[in-house]
């Protein structure tokens, strides 16, 4: 089964990631190009999830975070969930 992205995951910040990542950001132009590039693919890549199961995790999450380890160079996908935790960069992207 496919996950979905959660709406409402401001909820549990007491802030928005979009108000501490500056606008002119260079991650800015990536995530709208990203962003594009996975809609126009989810169709395709969701034919491939059962209806019934319990959900994923969301593919386009998935291929972001491997975005960013590229990116970033992260050595390992340990060491991503690790940053995950502290960086609110990469929560936002």
């Amino acid at each position: 089964m496919r996950g979905q992205l959660d709406p409402q995951s401001s909820m549990f910040h007491c802030f928005s990631p979009e108000s501490r990542v500056p606008v002119d950001h260079p991650l800015g132009r990536v995530k709208k190009l990203a962003d594009r590039a996975l809609a126009a693919i989810s169709a395709d890549v969701g034919v491939l999830y059962s209806s019934v199961g319990r959900p994923s995790i969301p593919p386009e999450r998935l291929l972001k975070g491997q975005l960013l380890i590229v990116l970033y160079s992260i050595r390992s996908d340990r060491q991503f969930c690790e940053q995950l935790d502290y960086s609110i960069l990469f929560c936002w992207f």
